[in-house]
């Protein structure tokens, strides 16, 4: 089968400009020795005059640490690092752990050692525990998470020790490109109106009212009373109605992430809240 195209492609003659960040499948990035390839890179081997050329194999940003290069694409399945936060969906129990959907080649495993007992206790995991794992979370089930570790063949462990993190309730989840959540010192955030919003680096975007999350990453104060409250555990509870404007907080909130991410707008919290008022007026 032969394949043509109507306009002949020419490669480009020089390297990509240091300045320039964006390229597209068959830009030369580098042409000097001593690079090492990333993701989204290839080493040309046509000829002597290109021999040390490094060349993008995939449309998106450059990303240079120390010596390596790598291409982000602009549109792929979420790929963890240690320390996001995500949010996932449990999709199976298994023995001592979960199975979470985290948009992902693979399903992320959160693991019964890595979370919270009810009430905050702190012991060893029994075979009690093993038999209530359904009554902790269940399938369907929303929770927050951090990506605890990274294994070679692509998956990844989740923990949810912190009492940020937990099971989530009282909202609902928007997807989006991985892509376009811009990676930040902290994902969870609140809006005008009681809207409290965790931006989750797999493209998962969870929206509550405020009472639903706890906000905070850093006052002691606050995650003292969730703990002592029980909150942030798998208890079941009675989240009862939402009132009408809080649910019209919320979605609007959500409208705003969807044209935004329409248009390839990156989330963040700047971004999210320019919308937001500027959606007030209609």
């Amino acid at each position: 089968m032969d394949i043509s195209l109507a306009n002949e492609w020419e490669k480009p003659p020089e390297d990509v400009d240091e300045a320039t960040t964006f390229v597209t499948p068959g830009d030369i990035i580098t042409r000097e020795s001593g690079y090492m390839r990333g993701h989204g890179t290839y080493a040309s081997d046509e000829g002597n005059e290109e021999k040390e050329c490094l060349i993008a194999s995939v449309g998106g940003v450059v990303k240079r640490v120390n010596k390596l290069i790598r291409v982000l694409p602009l549109r792929s399945t979420y790929q963890g690092e240690i320390g996001d936060v995500l949010v996932g969906r449990i999709v199976e129990v298994q023995q001592k752990r979960w199975k979470v959907e985290v948009n992902s080649r693979l399903d992320a495993i959160l693991h019964l050692s890595s979370v919270n007992l009810p009430g905050g206790e702190l012991r060893r995991r029994s075979s009690e525990d093993e038999l209530s794992m359904r009554t902790y979370l269940r399938e369907g089930d929303l929770i927050s998470a951090e990506v605890q570790t990274l294994y070679k063949d692509g998956s990844m462990s989740i923990h949810t020790r912190s009492l940020k993190y937990g099971k989530l309730e009282g909202g609902t989840v928007v997807k989006v490109s991985p892509s376009l959540i811009k990676r930040q010192k902290t994902h969870f955030h609140t809006f005008p109106g009681g809207v409290s919003m965790i931006l989750g680096l797999n493209g998962f975007i969870w929206l509550s009212i405020k009472s639903m999350i706890s906000i905070s990453e850093e006052d002691d104060d606050y995650e003292k009373q969730e703990y002592e409250n029980g909150s942030n555990s798998f208890d079941d509870s009675d989240l009862g109605l939402i009132e009408s404007n809080p649910r019209l907080a919320i979605a609007r909130l959500r409208n705003v992430v969807l044209a935004l991410a329409a248009n390839g707008v990156q989330l963040w919290d700047t971004s999210i809240i320019y919308g937001f008022k500027a959606s007030e007026n209609y």
